[in-house]
């Protein structure tokens, strides 16, 4: 005896509607998405953006300043900016580990518009803190040094592990202020290049699209003590 019947619709009987159908499945689909943005502490997180962003407002309408050169004007919108892509990062962090590839193929999908919707939600609230002027470089530059951090903190998940992912920026944060105390400037190092640099917007671009597509195939890595990123 076995139970493949028991799956099938008895004799004579119809078929739900079409209708009901697509509502039990995007009732699942809505579900799933819920319980993965949960899980990542995502509703946290956009309350720690709110207030990165009414902090960036802070220290730009009150002027704020680190007294010094370039990398001291620049220090406390960087390091505002650099909070903001380790928050987007470390949500790829999930505590289910292997279960959650139950979820199969919707898995990639939830990991790149998670990923998607919290780095254009983080962009949203540092240009809403931006507003009150005074950014160096203006919105164009935050979008560009803020979009590539949060790529590196992407990549860095892939690497080391959600929970480790702010490391990344953080590291970031440290070469891009030592390359501004020395006059050093590279492509690689966007913040130190103009707004409109060419070559800067097209490695900050490299970068979060690489920590994106990453994120979403390989997912994070579950420790820092395995060999390679999970699947």
């Amino acid at each position: 005896m076995t139970t493949t019947g028991l799956h099938r619709p008895a004799p004579g009987s119809a078929p739900p509607p079409a209708a009901a159908t697509i509502r039990v499945r995007a009732a699942a689909g809505w579900r799933l998405a819920r319980l993965y943005l949960v899980s990542r502490r995502v509703p946290m997180a956009l309350a720690l953006l709110a207030v990165l962003g009414a902090l960036l407002w802070s220290a730009l309408h009150w002027h704020w300043n680190v007294a010094g050169g370039a990398a001291a004007r620049e220090f406390i919108p960087l390091t505002i900016e650099t909070g903001a892509a380790a928050l987007v990062a470390v949500t790829t962090y999930g505590p289910f580990g292997e279960p959650e590839r139950a979820a199969g193929r919707w898995l990639p999908w939830l990991r790149l518009g998670a990923a998607v919707a919290l780095t254009a939600v983080a962009f949203g609230a540092l240009a809403a803190g931006a507003a009150a002027g005074g950014m160096p470089g203006g919105t164009l530059a935050l979008l560009r040094n803020f979009g590539g951090m949060a790529g590196v903190g992407l990549l860095a998940a892939v690497i080391v592990g959600g929970a480790f992912s702010w490391i990344g920026p953080m590291a970031y944060l440290l070469i891009t202020e030592g390359a501004l105390a020395h006059r050093s400037t590279t492509p690689w190092v966007w913040p130190t290049r103009p707004p409109h640099d060419r070559g800067g917007v097209i490695c900050a671009c490299l970068i979060i699209v690489a920590g994106l597509v990453l994120i979403s195939v390989r997912g994070p890595r579950d420790s820092a003590r395995e060999s390679g990123p999970a699947s």
